[in-house]
C-alpha cells in the first residue's frame, strides 16, 4: 500500500499500557446489552460472543493517555490512524450524497482488556464495532495474529481488518442496525448479513481510497482477499471443531466474504452492497 497521500486521523483514543492493560478484569455495572450489540461486538473471526462481554453499561470517562513513546506496535498504530483517517475522508461525502451527517467512529487501541459501551472489551475477541458508543477497539497485537494465525499478511489485510469494522459504523450511522431480519443466526440470519455488508462496504472503501488517495499497489487486493477468506465461518469452524455447522454461521463463509468485498470493491457503490435484500448470499 502507499500511504503518502492518507493523513493520520485525529478521532483515536490511545489506551495501551493505561487504564485497563495488562490483562486486569474489569467488571462494568449497569443495564444489559441489546441484541444488537451483542452481534456487532461479536469477534471478528466469529468466536462466541460471551467471550468478548463481561458486562453491560456504559464505558467509564477517558483516561489520562500513557507515554506509548517507546513501543514496538507504533508503527501498527500510526498506520491504523491513517487508514483511519481515510476512511473519514472517503465516508464523509458517501454519506453526504445520501443526505446523511456524517460523524466519524473513535478508533481506540488498547492491550489486553478495555471498558467498552458494549461491556467489558478483550484481545481475544479480535476488533470489534461498539454501536453504543460508536468505538472501533482494537488490541494491535491481532495483525500479528492475523499473519501467523490466519495467513493473510501485509498492509492491506490489516487495512480491510479496519475497514470492515469502519463498515459497522456506516451501518450504524445509516441506522441499518435497526432493521435486522428477526432471525439472528445462521447462514441466511441478520447477523451474518450484517457482516458481509461490512465486507462490501470495505471494498467500497477501498475503491474510492484509491481513486483519491492512489493507495492500491501489485499484489494488495489479493492480500484483502485473504484476509476475508481467513476468517470465513466455514473455514474458521472447520479448523476449530473439524465440521461445520451452517446454523451457527454469524458472519458468512469464505466464499461470501470474498465475494461481498469484491462487490464493494468492483465499483465504490454502497447500492451494491444491501445484503438484506440479497436472496443469495
Amino acid at each position: 500500500m502507499d500511504l503518502d497521500e492518507l493523513r493520520a486521523s485525529q478521532n483515536v483514543e490511545d489506551r495501551r499500557g493505561g487504564f485497563g492493560g495488562f490483562g486486569r478484569p474489569l467488571m462494568i455495572g449497569g443495564g444489559g446489552l441489546g441484541a444488537v450489540a451483542v452481534v456487532l461486538a461479536a469477534m471478528f473471526f466469529g468466536v462466541d460472543p460471551s467471550q468478548l462481554l463481561d458486562a453491560g453499561g456504559d464505558a467509564p470517562a477517558t483516561q489520562n493517555q500513557p507515554d506509548n513513546g517507546n513501543r514496538t506496535d507504533n508503527a501498527a498504530y500510526e498506520f491504523s490512524r491513517k487508514i483511519i483517517g481515510s476512511a473519514e475522508d472517503v465516508w464523509s461525502p458517501l454519506l453526504a450524497a445520501k443526505g446523511v451527517r456524517f460523524a466519524p467512529a473513535t478508533f481506540t487501541v488498547y492491550d489486553y482488556t478495555t471498558p467498552t459501551g458494549c461491556g467489558t472489551g478483550q484481545s481475544s475477541a479480535g476488533p470489534f464495532y461498539c454501536p453504543n458508543d460508536a468505538h472501533i477497539y482494537l488490541d494491535l497485537s491481532f495483525f500479528d495474529e492475523l499473519t501467523q494465525r490466519f495467513g493473510a499478511s501485509g498492509d492491506f489485510a490489516r487495512a480491510y481488518v479496519i475497514a470492515h469494522e469502519y463498515g459497522h459504523h456506516i451501518q450504524n450511522l445509516l441506522g441499518t442496525m435497526d432493521r435486522q431480519p428477526t432471525q439472528a443466526e445462521g447462514a441466511g440470519g441478520g447477523s451474518v448479513r450484517t457482516e458481509l455488508q461490512a465486507d462490501c462496504y470495505a471494498g467500497v472503501w477501498a475503491f474510492h481510497a484509491n481513486e483519491q488517495f492512489h493507495i492500491l499497489q501489485s499484489g494488495d487486493v489479493d492480500e484483502g482477499l485473504r484476509a476475508a477468506e481467513a476468517v470465513g465461518d466455514d473455514t474458521l469452524q472447520k479448523e476449530q471443531q473439524g465440521y461445520i455447522v451452517p446454523d451457527s454461521f454469524t458472519h458468512g463463509t469464505s466464499a461470501q466474504r470474498s465475494r461481498w468485498f469484491r462487490r464493494g470493491l468492483a465499483a465504490g457503490d454502497m447500492n451494491a452492497c444491501d445484503t438484506f435484500s440479497a436472496g443469495t448470499l
